[in-house]
């Protein structure tokens, strides 16, 4: 069931044009077309799902610490997702690790870097500061009584934002 899904989301999202990224698990990204994985630190190590999704595909991985972004830098990760950057409740994750470490990961690593972590409106426009190339987002937009609204807030502030950036 999961694989048909997938088989299904990366159709559309082809004809759209989109992105399309299967978290955890590099054998529905391979089997469903997707392009690309995003892994978590106790999934596959990024350089057997590079084996699984070939040399094309996106790997992304998850990191907590300048060490984490490192070694998924390091490994051949195409990006890495770091945070939480402030406080979320969203899902169980690593201790905060504020903008100063999101500063100093982006001073050393040079993959694209998605920030996450209790990021929504009234904090996006300070992560992007920080030089990261994009940022993630749950609870702003989910817990939002319009999703459609601040779906596309976000997008329009970060649009300016990271456009200003290039």
């Amino acid at each position: 069931m999961i694989c048909e899904t997938a088989q299904r989301l990366a159709a559309i999202a082809r004809r759209a044009g989109a992105v399309f990224i299967v978290n955890d698990h590099a054998d529905i990204a391979r089997a469903s077309d997707a392009h690309g994985v995003h892994l978590g630190q106790d999934d596959l190590p990024v350089e057997i799902a590079r084996k699984v999704i070939g040399p094309e595909g996106i790997i992304g991985i998850s990191t907590h610490s300048l060490e984490q972004a490192r070694a998924a830098a390091a490994a051949g990760a195409d990006y890495i997702g770091f945070g939480p950057v402030f406080r979320t409740t969203t899902k169980d994750a690593a201790p905060v690790q504020g903008l100063e470490m999101l500063r100093a990961v982006r001073s050393e690593v040079a993959v694209p870097i998605i920030a996450i972590g209790g990021i929504g409106t009234q904090n996006a426009a300070e992560v992007i500061s920080t030089g990261v190339d994009g940022i993630a987002v749950i609870s702003a937009v989910l817990d939002a009584p319009d999703i459609e609204a601040a779906a596309k807030e976000l997008v329009g502030l970060t649009s300016s934002l990271i456009g200003h950036k290039r």
